[in-house]
């Protein structure tokens, strides 16, 4: 029987203690019961308590080994892409721009315009190729050659990043990566060429030697000049074979295969700075190479190309056009340049066959049929350039380059290296009613704003050095009006009223109404007035054609269509825009009428029609200028002086048996008689103007009393009067002795 509750039985058996058990002192009082801490109870047998969780892992280390896992999975996929795309991409054959055709170039109506001639191509061994010109290609394009592999993925990354982040499009290609586009693909700009480009190279590397690739690069290789390969080259840039080079002729054609176009001094003169920079960067790679000595580098001078012979299929004009038509369509981002070189094309242009042949003949008719070396040697010097726009869309529809293409290269409507003159002067005035500027008197610009004329004056409120320029012919006019000083374009007018204008508002000015803003010499100055900018012609009649559409300016445009086997290539829409208010643009209009109708533009009166323009003379007079239009129809001419042989800019005194050339002369004539011709059959149109206030009508104003003073004390008066219905308005007409047309 179990004992009673108040009692104990001393001889009882004892439980077993479990380890670490002690019996409680009787004399302490008992614990609490607390259910939490009995150890009886477990999770299992007390349903009130909650199961203990593991331990928290730490969120950095399961992030940690989510990303060696995503790394793991992408590295597999690579190696998975990298091998099924090794396997799947095989070596071609080679492409058809290693074989190129001719492009076909149409005029607007689809009449032949010209085809640009058979591919110049001549493969050669590499032991031909000298080891100096070998050296200069491995150091214009890629240095590590010969110990680096096939293609080089950090290069093609850097390439990549520097394109993203507006550092410019690079390629970061190797010569066998720049081998295979060449000759197995083509240049187009994606990424499955790439892929395909960066595989076929990497087995190309494996099955040919470096001795094998680097031949084959110099042998398809695009140089310019429609020359394919370094044997084509040497022919074309220096009439030798390529093992007659010498290491700073290699070294010049080296540069060239960056930017073929771009580094040809002879198309392009303005770039030759460019071009030497390029050339000196070569050689310079070449020195730190070990390739050439310090001393060897220090004698080495930049040898200046041969100018270009092209094809006899694009002699005449037909050339120019074509070349124009070609830097229009690279210098758009239309097409490559190595693409189009590689051919097949079908352009069809803008230019008008009529237009065309009647600017060919103007030309001829006044000033090539009169040239005459053997008794005026400076007609030997004389070129002219010539370009025609429609103001209504920009669309250039007639263009002279020179005499023959394949006499004469370098295109005398594109190249920018002539002073462009007093032509610049109306830009002065437009930008001058665009911004409401004044005088330092505080009185508005406007056709009728007196200033000094005089000879020599200083410009006022120039913080920079003293600038006091002298008019033509040295002539003093004293007080005269705007319109007046734009009549016989006077230099101390314009140069004060650029001041008062501010230089640089006159260069945004000048840029908005289509002058490039890389124009060379378009300096924010006081004498960016007179015209020290060299534009090209087609440059400056983009910039007259928009003053003729009233201030609206449209990207001049060459090309209308353009395909390749059956596919069109998208052009550029033509897309106008309000370069400077209509205000500004017809108030310079109206004082530009004024200079043809009795000003130093006289002569252009022959289109027998209503016309606005201004002549210009370059410095030491070596280059001519009038720059005019019609509502319908704007167009620039220039007669400029340069040596045959040496290429030197030569003053045109002399020339046409005249003892000076200036813009009133042969230019205007030319741009009389081909705008009577290229309008005939159109009815003649005013110009509806909309004209600054001020400059509504004009004031019956005697001519002033103090006129030019001229040097030898002979004077004569100058035409005055008031203006009939629609004429411009003129300011007052001073006594003057006769300026020669700047």
């Amino acid at each position: 029987m179990p004992p009673s509750s108040g009692t104990s039985d001393p001889d009882a058996p004892r439980p077993s203690r479990t380890p670490g058990w002690e019996p409680r002192d009787p004399s302490l009082p008992g614990p609490k019961h607390d259910p939490e801490r009995d150890p009886r109870r477990t999770p299992e047998t007390d349903p009130r308590r909650a199961p203990e969780r593991p331990p928290k892992r730490s969120r950095p280390r399961r992030l940690l080994r989510a990303l060696i896992g995503l790394f793991l999975l992408g590295s597999l996929l690579l190696l998975g892409a990298f091998a099924a795309g090794y396997l799947l991409v095989e070596i071609p054959p080679a492409n058809t721009a290693a074989v190129a055709q001719s492009n076909v170039y149409l005029y607007r109506d689809g009449s032949t315009l010209a085809r640009d001639g058979e591919v110049n191509r001549e493969n050669v061994r590499l032991d031909r190729v000298p080891l100096s010109l070998r050296q200069a290609v491995l150091a214009a394009e890629d240095r590590d050659f010969h110990t680096s592999r096939a293609v080089d993925p950090k290069a093609m990354l850097r390439a990549a990043w520097n394109t993203v982040t507006g550092k410019g499009r690079q390629s970061g290609s190797t010569i066998t990566q720049q081998y295979v586009k060449n000759y197995y693909l083509g240049q187009e700009q994606t990424l499955t060429r790439k892929a395909k480009e960066f595989f076929i190279a990497i087995k190309l590397g494996r099955e040919k030697s470096k001795e094998e690739i680097l031949q084959g690069y110099l042998n398809t290789s695009y140089f310019g000049r429609n020359a394919y390969g370094v044997q084509a080259a040497a022919r074309a840039y220096y009439g030798k074979d390529v093992e007659q080079l010498d290491t700073a002729e290699g070294a010049y054609l080296a540069s060239l295969l960056k930017a073929p176009s771009a580094y040809d001094v002879t198309t392009h003169p303005e770039n030759r700075a460019t071009a030497v920079a390029r050339w000196n960067y070569v050689l310079d790679g070449m020195v730190t190479e070990g390739w050439l000595t310090r001393a060897d580098r220090a004698a080495v001078r930049f040898p200046a190309p041969q100018t270009a012979r092209p094809a006899t299929g694009l002699s005449g004009q037909r050339g120019y056009l074509v070349q124009a038509v070609e830097e229009y369509l690279t210098g758009h981002g239309i097409i490559d340049e190595k693409t189009l070189a590689g051919g097949g094309f079908r352009i069809t242009t803008t230019l008008e066959p009529a237009k065309q042949e009647a600017l060919v003949r103007a030309v001829e008719e006044q000033v090539m049929s009169r040239l005459d070396p053997a008794v005026s040697p400076a007609d030997r010097n004389v070129r002219v350039g010539a370009a025609a726009v429609d103001p209504a869309d920009g669309e250039v529809l007639a263009m002279y380059g020179g005499v023959d293409y394949t006499q004469q290269y370098v295109n005398n409507a594109t190249r920018r290296d002539y002073q462009v003159g007093s032509t610049f002067k109306p830009f002065v005035f437009t930008a001058a009613v665009q911004s409401g500027a004044q005088t330092q008197r505080g009185e508005p610009i406007t056709p009728y704003t007196v200033y000094d004329g005089s000879n020599r004056r200083p410009v006022e409120g120039w913080s920079g050095s003293p600038y006091d320029p002298a008019n033509e012919d040295d002539a003093s006019y004293g007080e005269i009006a705007v319109g007046a000083a734009t009549d016989l374009s006077v230099n101390a007018v314009y140069a004060q009223m650029a001041v008062d204008v501010g230089p640089g508002h006159v260069r945004r000015t000048a840029v908005a109404l289509g002058l490039p803003g890389s124009t060379p010499d378009l300096t924010a100055s006081p004498s960016i007035a007179l015209g020290p900018a060299t534009a090209s012609v087609l440059d400056m009649a983009t910039a007259y054609a928009t003053l003729a559409a009233h201030g609206r300016h449209g990207s001049y445009t060459l090309v209308g269509r353009i395909s390749r086997d059956g596919q069109e290539l998208a052009v550029p829409a033509a897309e106008g825009r309000q370069a400077v208010s209509r205000e500004a643009a017809d108030t310079t209009t109206s004082i530009l009428r004024s200079v043809v109708e009795a000003g130093t533009g006289t002569a252009a009166q022959a289109a027998g029609r209503p016309a606005a323009g201004k002549t210009g003379t370059a410095e030491d007079d070596r280059a001519a200028w009038f720059a005019g239009y019609t509502p319908e129809l704007a167009t620039v001419v220039a007669l400029m002086g340069q040596d045959p042989e040496s290429g030197r800019q030569e003053s045109l005194y002399g020339a046409l048996g005249l003892p000076r050339i200036n813009g009133g002369g042969a230019p205007a004539e030319i741009w009389g008689r081909f705008t009577r011709e290229a309008l005939a059959g159109t009815a003649p149109r005013d110009f509806e103007l909309q004209l600054m206030p001020g400059a509504e009508a004009m004031p019956a104003v005697p001519p002033t009393p103090d006129g030019p003073q001229d040097p030898g004390g002979s004077s004569e008066s100058y035409l005055t009067g008031e203006a009939g219905p629609g004429a411009a308005p003129r300011g007052p007409r001073p006594s003057r002795t006769p300026v020669r047309g700047q």
